[in-house]
């Protein structure tokens, strides 16, 4: 058995069962596409709200960022600096 491409065409003979395979199949294109594109609107939505609350995250983290006083240059991360008073107590061996 042998196809050429010259004799393709609908495998039933009846017109009406044609006609039906016609509508349904174009019924099942456009069901494809609206699905498609209703997948698609969700994921950009997504997407949007994603980026929408990166960047409001980043903004709210510079401007906190922005608020807090400048450290001087003389200053070292755990150095507190002030006078002292030592009080007479318990000396420790220094061994």
């Amino acid at each position: 058995m042998t196809y050429s491409s010259a004799n393709r065409g609908f495998p039933a003979g009846n017109p009406i069962a044609n006609a039906i395979v016609i509508i349904v199949g174009t019924l099942a294109i456009a069901a494809s596409i609206i699905i498609g594109f209703v997948a698609f609107l969700v994921l950009a939505s997504i997407i949007l709200i994603m980026a929408a609350v990166v960047g409001l995250r980043l903004w709210w983290f510079n401007r906190k960022h922005r608020r807090q006083p400048r450290r001087d240059a003389n200053h070292r991360d755990g150095v507190i600096e002030g006078e002292f008073t030592v009080i007479a107590g318990e000396e420790k061996d220094p061994r």
